[in-house]
């Protein structure tokens, strides 16, 4: 009998779910806080995100299907057994992560960031000029499916989409033109909205260098929504205070929780959010991971293909 442990904030219809898909298998629950290194290495299967200092690369754990989509702490060298399958939540984080970056693309091209900070000192002024998605160029760095779905909505707005990604494919809904990932310098100084959703990996640890935000126009908006590494938080720093861009908004940072001397907490032209444009703050978010995760379980008993399969080599699904 496989042991099926799933760290989901699963309730009854989620688990109702969740068993049926795996009829036959001992059910666990727990969170990822509570369960302990024993339990972690006890089960054949996990559903969720353990802690992967925890995990041991546990021989009796032959599958492992994330509720993230991010998987780039458990393919590092050590952690999983080689006989373990990782899959991950592609596709249950599109529309939480990319309406929020889309909002907070508005916020900074409405200024309202800075109305907002003028009204707790009941202050009445008029910030100026202001920009649009209409006929702007938005480059997004990473087409996957939060890529697509972020696309799709400011391309509903008239904006002129650029999708960066690392292999060539046919050119998809919502897009306008695709570079392959080593041609972003060449698209960068045409943006004026730069979005960025990139996994951690080797290719993308501190991808935004200074010499790129040279490259970027000086009224650019730049937004991160994927890993916090992938720019340095004293290279965003000075960008901002040099007026490299115009302003940018983060949902991630290098160092998590960000720490409260950091200098980036006192920009003005900063929207900082601490993680939280995915997680489970959607109510649908925890329905889409439940449906992979249900849908994975029953193939997996069945020995069929599973989806969201992880390469361990690049950390992105396959």
């Amino acid at each position: 009998m496989n042991t099926v442990l799933v760290l989901l904030p699963a309730e009854a219809v989620h688990r109702q779910k969740l068993e049926a898909a795996g009829e036959g298998c001992r059910f666990i629950y727990s969170t990822r806080r509570e369960a302990d290194a024993a339990l972690i290495r006890s089960a054949d299967v996990i559903i969720g995100s353990p802690s992967p200092e925890l995990i041991g690369a546990s021989e009796k754990l032959r599958w492992l299907q994330l509720d993230s989509a991010g998987a780039d702490a458990y393919v590092r060298p050590g952690v999983l057994h080689e006989k373990t399958v990782l899959t991950n939540a592609t596709g249950a984080y599109s529309k939480a992560v990319a309406e929020h970056a889309f909002a907070v693309t508005l916020m900074l091209q409405k200024k309202l960031h800075l109305y907002r900070d003028d009204q707790r000192q009941a202050r009445w002024g008029d910030r100026g000029m202001v920009s649009s998605l209409a006929g702007a160029t938005a480059v997004v760095v990473g087409l996957g499916d939060i890529g697509l779905y972020y696309a799709r909505l400011v391309k509903a707005m008239g904006a002129y989409v650029i999708g960066v990604k690392r292999r060539g494919s046919p050119l998809p809904e919502g897009v306008d033109e695709l570079a392959l990932s080593p041609a972003l310098d060449s698209v960068l100084p045409r943006a004026d909205v730069v979005m960025s959703v990139l996994p951690s990996t080797p290719d993308t640890i501190h991808l935004y260098t200074p010499e790129r935000f040279d490259l970027m126009k000086d009224s650019a908006l730049f937004i991160n929504c994927g890993r916090g590494n992938a720019v340095a938080g004293e290279v965003l720093y000075d960008a901002l205070t040099s007026h490299k861009i115009a302003a940018a908004a983060i949902d991630v940072a290098e160092s998590e929780p960000l720490p409260p001397d950091s200098p980036l907490w006192g920009l003005e032209d900063l929207v900082i959010t601490p993680h939280v444009s995915g997680n489970y703050h959607l109510p649908d978010i925890l329905e889409r991971v439940v449906d992979i995760a249900s849908g994975n379980l029953r193939a997996f008993l069945r020995g069929e293909p599973l989806e969201n399969l992880v390469d361990f080599s690049t950390g992105y699904r396959k």
